[in-house]
């Protein structure tokens, strides 16, 4: 139960290149609620997915150069993405700091471990074969991960550890890394932050 005293953990962030345009409201505290739109439909589905089982509410829109890829956008979104969370987490007091979790889709199994120590170190093994899922190229789900990992300043471990349907390996993962974040941005009832160090 959230404390009536604690702050909101909300953000939003504006970022914009000469590759993209991407705007992002978060709340950490939600109930799942998405409205994603990043002209990659496959994409799309993912970060529902993430914010439905992470149960943050997320907005999340995107104008990209998808005339030339899907790289920049994706990219740019997960960074976004990172930094919000990042900023709604404000100082990481009173959170559990470590998260895990491990997702099924069908035949698919995936893992994720998280720890929001401030220091990104991303380690992410798909084991993704098509060279795309929809509109989104398979190397580009990855480099999500890793994205998101380096922006928001996590330990973040993500591996499939079976499947043979690729979309179900992906949304594997997606789904075993929000379940994983909402376990690691709990809040526990204390004030102190989560580290023999005192910040994180």
């Amino acid at each position: 139960m959230n404390h009536p005293t604690l702050h909101e953990r909300t953000a939003r962030v504006a970022r914009a290149t000469r590759e993209t345009v991407v705007e992002v409201s978060l709340n950490l505290d939600g109930s799942g609620h998405a409205e994603i739109s990043t002209g990659i439909g496959f994409f799309d589905h993912m970060l529902t997915a993430l914010a439905k089982h992470a149960r943050f509410d997320l907005e999340l829109r995107c104008k990209g150069d998808l005339e030339v890829d899907d790289h920049h956008t994706t990219e740019d979104c997960a960074l976004a993405l990172g930094q919000a969370i990042d900023e709604a987490l404000g100082d990481r007091r009173g959170i559990e700091r470590f998260g895990h979790a491990y997702a099924p889709l069908d035949e698919a199994l995936a893992r994720a471990v998280v720890d929001l120590s401030g220091r990104p170190w991303p380690k992410v093994n798909l084991g993704l074969k098509r060279e795309r899922i929809g509109e989104m190229s398979c190397e580009c789900v990855a480099h999500v991960f890793r994205s998101l990992a380096m922006k928001l300043g996590a330990s973040l471990h993500v591996d499939v550890l079976e499947g043979e349907n690729d979309h179900h390996r992906a949304e594997a993962a997606f789904k075993a890394c929000a379940i994983a974040l909402r376990r690691a941005v709990a809040r526990t009832g204390s004030t102190e932050v989560p580290s023999t160090k005192g910040v994180l």
